[in-house]
C-alpha cells in the first residue's frame, strides 16, 4: 500500500466521521430550541396566572394590562416600581414582574423604549384606575348580599299588560241665600237654593280598533219658595243619565258604534202650589239603542273635542211607573211601557273658547218619523279665578209625544240658574 492509498482511506474516514456528528448537533440544537419555547410559555403561563389571581380581579376590562400586548417597550416605571420601596397593589406588580422578567432573560424582545416613545409625541399617563362599563341598571345590590345569600330561590318573572283603561270625573256643589228686607222696595221674597252635580267616566280604549266609553251623569238641585205654601223644598234640576257607547275603528276619525241611552230621575218634580206629581224616579224611564257610527271631533288645536253620534236605526223604550203619568207621557191609559224605531242623532262637543270660558253643549235628537224628541244642554262656564266660577245652564226641549191639556204638543225652554261663590247669574 503505498502514500496514495493511505490518504484516500484517511480522507474517507473524516466524511464518515463528518456525516456521523451532524445528525447529534441537530437533535442537541431542536432540543435547545424546544426547551427555551417551553420555558417562555411557561413564564407567560405563570405571569398570567398571578394576575389573575390578584384579589382585586374583576372582568372589568382593565387599561393597565395594554403593555403585556402592545409591543414590548421598556418603562422606566418597570424597574422603579420593582425596585422601589413605594406600596404597589398586587395587580401592577404582577405586570411589572412579567416586564422585568421579558427585560432581564430576553433583551432582544425590547424593540422600543419610553424615551422614544416621547420622541414620537405625547403618550397618556398611566393607567392606574380599571375601565368599568356603565351600570344600566335602576339599582344594584352589594357583593356580599349576593354571595351571602347561598340560597337557590326561584326567579318569578312578573309581566304586567298595559291598563287601556282610563278613570276621570267632574264634581260640584254650589250654594246660594238671597235675602230680601221688608221693606226692599222692589218687592221679592228670600229663598235658598242648593245644586249639585257629578259625572264619571271610564272609557276602554286599545289604541288599535276597540273603543267602550262610559259615562254616568248626576244632577239635583233644590230650592225654597216662601210662594208656595204646599212644599217646602222643590226640585230645580233633577237627572240621572248613563250613556254607553261600543266603537270598532273604521277609519282614523270614524268608528262602527252601537250606542245606549238610559234616563230617568231621583225624585218627584211638582209646581208651585199644587200636590200633584208631575214626574218621579222611572216616571219616566228612557231607555235608546241605537246602532251607527260615530265621528270624533278633534278641531282648532285641541281647543274643541267631543263625538257626533249618527244612528239611522234606533229602538226606543219608554217606560212610566205612575200609572197617572201614562198619557202625559205619550203612552195609553192604563199602560206602563211603550216602543217604537226611529233615528237618533248625539253630539258631544266640550270648547274651550278662551283660558277662563268654557262651553259644553249636548244635542240628542230622536225621531219615528211620527214624533220627534229634541234636546239641547248647554252649560258656559265663567272662571273669574282660581276659586270664583259661574256656571250657566240652557236646556231647551221639544218633545210632541206627550200631550197637553188641548190636545197639542209640548215644548219648554229649561233655564237653569247656577250660582257659584255668590255669583248669580240669570237667563232671562
Amino acid at each position: 500500500m503505498n502514500i496514495r492509498h493511505i490518504i484516500l482511506l484517511l480522507f474517507l474516514a473524516t466524511c464518515v466521521g463528518a456525516s456521523a456528528q451532524h445528525p447529534f448537533k441537530t437533535r442537541k440544537s431542536k432540543a435547545k430550541d424546544t426547551l427555551i419555547v417551553k420555558t417562555y410559555t411557561d413564564s407567560l403561563l405563570s405571569a398570567r396566572e398571578r394576575i389573575y389571581a390578584a384579589p382585586d380581579s374583576c372582568t372589568e376590562a382593565d387599561g393597565r394590562l395594554f403593555r403585556l400586548f402592545s409591543p414590548t417597550t421598556f418603562y422606566h416605571s418597570v424597574a422603579g416600581d420593582y425596585l422601589g420601596s413605594t406600596p404597589v397593589d398586587d395587580r401592577d406588580m404582577a405586570i411589572d414582574m412579567a416586564l422585568m422578567n421579558v427585560y432581564l432573560n430576553k433583551p432582544r424582545l425590547v424593540a422600543k423604549s419610553e424615551r422614544s416613545l416621547r420622541r414620537m409625541g405625547e403618550i397618556h399617563e398611566e393607567m392606574k384606575t380599571p375601565i368599568r362599563k356603565k351600570e344600566m341598571l335602576v339599582s344594584r345590590a352589594d357583593d356580599d348580599v349576593i354571595d351571602n345569600a347561598g340560597l337557590d330561590l326561584p326567579l318569578e318573572i312578573i309581566v304586567k299588560k298595559p291598563n287601556f283603561w282610563k278613570y276621570q270625573g267632574e264634581y260640584y256643589l254650589q250654594m246660594l241665600q238671597n235675602y230680601v228686607s221688608s221693606n226692599w222696595y222692589k218687592g221679592g221674597e228670600s229663598n235658598y237654593s242648593m245644586v249639585a252635580s257629578a259625572i264619571m267616566q271610564a272609557n276602554y280604549n286599545n289604541k288599535q280598533k276597540v273603543k267602550w266609553d262610559n259615562k254616568l251623569e248626576l244632577r239635583l238641585g233644590y230650592q225654597t219658595s216662601k210662594g208656595d205654601t204646599v212644599h217646602t223644598l222643590k226640585t230645580s234640576d233633577d237627572m240621572i243619565r248613563y250613556t254607553g257607547k261600543l266603537g270598532l275603528q273604521a277609519s282614523k276619525k270614524w268608528y262602527y258604534t252601537i250606542q245606549v241611552v238610559g234616563q230617568t230621575q231621583f225624585t218627584h218634580g211638582y209646581k208651585n202650589n199644587d200636590k200633584k206629581v208631575y214626574s218621579d224616579f222611572f216616571s219616566p224611564f228612557n231607555l235608546n239603542l241605537s246602532v251607527g257610527m260615530d265621528y270624533n271631533v278633534d278641531w282648532f288645536h285641541h281647543r274643541l273635542k267631543g263625538s257626533a253620534h249618527l244612528a239611522p236605526l234606533a229602538f226606543n223604550w219608554k217606560y212610566v211607573g205612575r200609572a197617572d203619568l201614562a198619557t202625559r207621557y205619550g203612552l195609553d191609559e192604563g199602560h206602563h211601557g211603550m216602543t217604537d224605531y226611529g233615528s237618533e242623532c248625539t253630539i258631544d262637543l266640550n270648547w274651550v273658547l278662551a283660558d277662563n270660558l268654557r262651553w259644553k253643549t249636548r244635542l240628542y235628537g230622536y225621531t219615528t218619523y211620527k214624533r220627534a224628541e229634541l234636546e239641547w244642554e248647554n252649560t258656559i262656564t265663567f272662571q273669574f279665578n282660581r276659586y270664583i266660577s259661574t256656571n250657566v245652564f240652557i236646556y231647551p226641549r221639544f218633545d210632541d209625544g206627550a200631550q197637553r191639556k188641548d190636545g197639542q204638543s209640548t215644548s219648554g225652554l229649561a233655564k237653569g240658574i247656577y250660582i257659584a261663590n255668590g255669583k248669580k247669574i240669570v237667563v232671562r
